[in-house]
């Protein structure tokens, strides 16, 4: 059997744009030529209940449109009993601006020293602790409810940085370095975000009023209750933008670039390779996928997290409410269990991510789990590919067939 020249040349990309993932001192990722806008200034919505952790809301890279686009603040389950969450940060690398994933664990480690409010002030949590299997909230820098939740307690905070800066070093960035302990939490073990924060993300990037050149740094869904909630009661909008926010005029040429020389912590390298580094399509697949999103799309997906927001497919139009309806439940459950095995596969290749930087896994073994991962991506991707295209072939089929009269109808007289 045969196998096509792009074959080769695709996985020789591939081997070539993760040569140099380490988890050593030097990471590779996009970075950013400009800086996020400042944080904008947003109240925290009411706690919806006891073991919820606060995670603050930032700006993330969308290489898609070659903008900032905001994830609201959101208050979140913790995968496990006794963790806490270090939120993700943007620090400057020596040639742009590189993003460091979040995670949780036993410790909260180094998070660029941004001041991101309610409890994460530039270093360590002051919104809440674990104490015997039970999370505590301190009420001085959280929005409880005392009726719902009796874990609370009240320790007043003293907050020198009042500025909204969103990164790390660089022209007017935070000046700022981890300490030994936070070195020290960061070699604990992680696990990175669960499932439901993967989701908010995803609806924050597809939602067009979050994008930083539509909203100036003023979001009009700052925070949620609970993780892609973006409607109903308790979404709170910001109240002003954090400071002025002026992108570069020529915007195109200061979109992501690959970035093979970012100093960054060693424990994050490798998952914000995985988060961020992409490898170039085969030509016969580029041309297809912007007819079929009518959108300017990144390289390669390697990881399910860099696949496209999942697009809404045009129900057709029989003419009978009670069918178009039928249609659209369909439609639905195929994209829910698209979401849930795009998470699936996700947190699996996490966990192997993880399995490699416990074991200390060579260039070599990095570079063939990072092929298998983008193998396994890309057919999870064109699986999902083929059964909306066969759900919209069968409900055209049956929609026609409905209209057709029945063979045992009298057929009019001319």
């Amino acid at each position: 059997m045969s196998t096509h020249p792009s074959r080769f040349l695709w996985i020789a990309l591939v081997i070539l744009a993760l040569s140099a993932v380490s988890f050593a001192q030097v990471g590779v990722g996009i970075s950013v030529s400009f800086g996020p806008p400042p944080l904008p200034v947003y109240a925290q919505p009411l706690c919806p209940g006891p073991g919820y952790i606060w995670t603050p809301g930032y700006w993330a890279w969308d290489p898609d449109f070659g903008d900032y686009y905001w994830v609201p603040g959101t208050w979140v389950t913790a995968p496990e009993v006794g963790f806490l969450w270090t939120p993700g940060w943007w620090g400057w690398g020596g040639s742009g601006f590189f993003f460091h994933a979040g995670y949780w664990g036993p410790v909260v480690g180094f998070y660029g020293g941004i001041n991101y409010g309610y409890g994460y002030f530039g270093h360590g949590y002051e919104g809440g602790r674990w104490d015997h299997g039970q999370f505590y909230y301190n009420r001085s820098v959280n929005n409880v409810n005392i009726t719902n939740i009796h874990n609370v307690y009240n320790t007043r905070v003293v907050v020198n940085n009042s500025n909204h800066v969103s990164y790390n070093g660089g022209n007017g960035g935070i000046n700022a370095r981890a300490t030994a302990q936070e070195e020290a939490a960061a070699r604990e073990r992680h696990i990175p975000p669960v499932a439901a924060q993967t989701q908010h993300v995803e609806a924050a990037r597809s939602n067009q009023q979050l994008r930083a050149s539509v909203n100036h740094g003023k979001p009009p869904i700052a925070a949620t209750p609970k993780p892609a909630e973006f409607h109903g009661a308790g979404v709170v909008a910001a109240k002003q933008a954090g400071g002025k926010y002026t992108p570069p005029p020529n915007r195109a040429a200061a979109e992501a670039k690959p970035n093979n020389n970012v100093a960054a912590r060693p424990e994050n390298n490798a998952q914000t390779a995985r988060q961020q580094n992409t490898v170039p399509k085969p030509p016969e697949n580029n041309t297809q996928t912007a007819r079929q999103q009518n959108v300017p799309r990144p390289p390669t997906a390697v990881h399910p997290n860099d696949l496209p927001a999942m697009k809404n497919t045009p129900v057709p139009d029989t003419g009978n409410a009670e069918l178009n309806q039928k249609y659209q439940q369909q439609q639905d459950q195929l994209r829910a269990q698209q979401t849930q095995e795009r998470q699936k596969l996700q947190q699996q290749q996490e966990q192997e991510h993880q399995q490699a930087a416990q074991q200390k896994a060579n260039q070599e073994k990095q570079q063939q789990m990072e092929q298998q991962h983008a193998q396994q991506t890309q057919r999870l991707q064109q699986q999902h590919v083929q059964q909306q295209q066969q759900l919209a072939h069968q409900q055209q089929q049956q929609m026609q067939a409905h209209q057709q009269p029945h063979a045992s109808e009298p057929k009019p007289k001319p």
